[in-house]
């Protein structure tokens, strides 16, 4: 048959007791024991791999060019920008330098959004049109919700972009220049992926769940395919699939060298591949309970609860059943898991542009190093066959990454741990306002943005809103009212909201008073540390401060 027609059929399979259920949008986990990550299962038995080779060959370079394998019934649903097909490229200078003569680059930064996520975005986006949801909620440290929103825009999905305040301002800027709705929490990236599944929940809203979305593994595993037909066509003539030696990727939740694993799993069952990779899995030292755990022999991770790293994408401190299954990949096909910190992460992003012209973000620039080290160390050999994930592009957060924050933790060599809220400050902030809440203060020098807070504030509840236009008659208003929250801007004339924050925690009337921080401002290093333990809540205004931001704030007072 043309396989431009083959109508698969799937299935989910739960890892641990492997009892097989549906693929709909109501499904969390097996329902037979709990296990939380399930894998999709193919009815390959009519697919004729050999005429399946042939007919790919005639198809473009694109991911879904391996529709067969992936989790879609309908082809009409697929939601695409040309993902895929980005090339393999071999190192010259930088290969050489390392004593390496097969060292190849899977060069993602030439994704439509200029990352790895775009794979994730046309897979979930093609699977949630098909299943008929027009509105999610994504926690994300740049990339998952750029992409994301990038895509949802194509069929009118809303996306609820949840971002740690750790990521950088412009990568929120560009999910909302998509149309996403975006929230930054004062937090760590475990502790925003908690508060969104909760805010999904309240909302009964779907929620993109990381590792254990089936349609994520599965985009992922699309780069495998890829790699084993481009080495494939690179050291063999075309005449067979090649697997390298080495797979080498940045780690921080873990689902993208799962989904890879996968992708070379399934090609190795399908006879296409005579070995399976080791992988080569790289965290940054600020944050790497997988490296810990490996070197301690345990196949669990102890859970980071500070990530001590400014590279935002790799500050995942629980990886979770993520980390028990790569451990499992490396006792059973080799490896190894191995830490970079900041500082060499970032001389890695100098060596790959200056010898190769290769310009990448900071989590590329952590994989790099983890790779020196690996050839350094002689784990990775000079005849080896090495491939690694290059996941993004340096753009669109050079500037604030390059600049600032590379001044700060590699030029004057000082480790910056970034502070937050602690975890009842993010997770319980609200509930500290609750139904009790009758009175708030709003202080906000601009007058249309606290007219709006306080006129929208009003039409969703009976509370009493006064407004302060600057600090001092803030502090004023404040200790006469005693309200029951105080929302503050932070960059206002003469006495600013820090100066207001310092005041009220200063004085025993006012210092029990829940604090939410509503501003603009790209807090530094020094700031942030002002704030932290002192605020319940930061959130992201300018561009964001409409009515449904408002409402966003109100469900959660509510």
């Amino acid at each position: 048959m043309p396989y431009s027609d083959y109508r698969k059929q799937f299935q989910l399979e739960c890892i641990n007791c492997h009892t097989r259920i549906d693929f709909d949008k109501n499904t969390t986990g097996c329902p037979q024991c709990g296990e939380s990550i399930l894998e999709a299962r193919y009815d390959l038995s009519k697919l004729d791999v050999q005429h399946w080779l042939e007919e790919l060959k005639q198809r473009p370079s694109r991911l879904w060019r391996y529709h067969e394998v992936l989790p879609l019934h309908d082809l009409n649903n697929i939601v695409s920008l040309g993902e895929g097909g980005t090339p393999l490229i071999k190192s010259q200078a930088l290969a050489a330098n390392l004593g390496l003569k097969n060292l190849y680059i899977k060069d993602e930064r030439q994704g439509p959004t200029g990352s790895f996520k775009d794979r994730q975005a046309t897979v979930a986006l093609s699977v949630l049109k098909e299943m008929g949801i027009d509105e999610l909620v994504v926690a994300s440290t740049g990339n998952v919700a750029i992409s994301y929103a990038a895509y949802a825009a194509r069929i009118g999905v809303k996306v609820w972009a949840f971002f740690p305040s750790l990521a950088p301002g412009d990568k929120m800027r560009e999910a909302a220049i998509y149309g996403a709705e975006v929230l930054k929490i004062t937090g760590t990236y475990d502790q925003t992926k908690e508060l969104a599944a909760r805010f999904a929940k309240a909302k009964g809203v779907f929620l993109d769940r990381g590792i254990k979305s089936v349609a994520a593994i599965e985009a992922m595993k699309t780069m495998a395919y890829e790699i084993a037909e481009q080495l494939g066509n690179e050291l063999e003539g075309g005449q067979r699939w090649r697997s390298p030696d080495w797979f080498i990727q940045g780690v921080s939740g873990g689902m993208g060298p799962i989904g890879v694993g996968k992708g070379f799993r399934e090609l190795y069952n399908f006879g296409l591949l005579d070995k399976m990779p080791s992988m080569g899995l790289v965290q940054s030292s600020g944050c790497a309970p997988m490296v810990e755990a490996f070197q301690r022999g345990q196949r669990i991770a102890t859970p980071i609860d500070s990530p001590e790293t400014i590279i935002a994408t790799l500050a995942t401190g629980n990886p979770g059943r993520a980390y028990e299954m790569l451990y499992d990949y490396v006792q059973e096909h080799g490896g190894d898991f191995v830490a970079a910190n900041d500082e060499e992460a970032f001389s890695a992003i100098r060596i790959l542009a200056r010898n190769d012209g290769m310009s990448v973000e900071p989590a590329t620039g952590v994989t790099f190093a983890g790779l020196f080290k690996l050839v350094q160390r002689g784990i990775i050999k000079p005849d080896d066959v090495v491939v690694v994930n290059c996941s993004g592009h340096t753009l669109p957060v050079e500037t604030q990454i390059l600049d600032e924050q590379w001044q700060r933790s590699v030029d004057l060599s000082v480790k910056s741990p970034q502070p937050v809220l602690p975890e009842e400050g993010l997770l319980s902030a609200l509930e500290q306002v609750d139904s009790l809440v009758k009175r708030i203060v709003v202080v906000e020098d601009n007058q249309d943005a606290a007219r709006l807070i306080q006129r929208i504030l009003l039409a969703k509840g009976s509370y009493d809103v006064q407004v302060a236009h600057e600090g001092a008659s803030g502090i004023a208003l404040i200790r006469k009212m005693q309200p029951d929250l105080v929302i503050t801007d932070l960059m206002m004339p003469d006495v600013d909201g820090f100066s207001v924050i310092d005041t009220m925690k200063s004085d025993p009337m006012m210092a029990r008073i829940p604090i939410v921080v509503v501003t603009a401002k790209e807090l530094t290093a020094k700031e942030r540390a002002r704030l932290s333990g002192q605020i319940n809540m930061l959130l992201q205004k300018g561009s964001f401060i409409d009515e449904e931001f408002v409402e966003s704030l109100v469900s959660k007072l509510e």
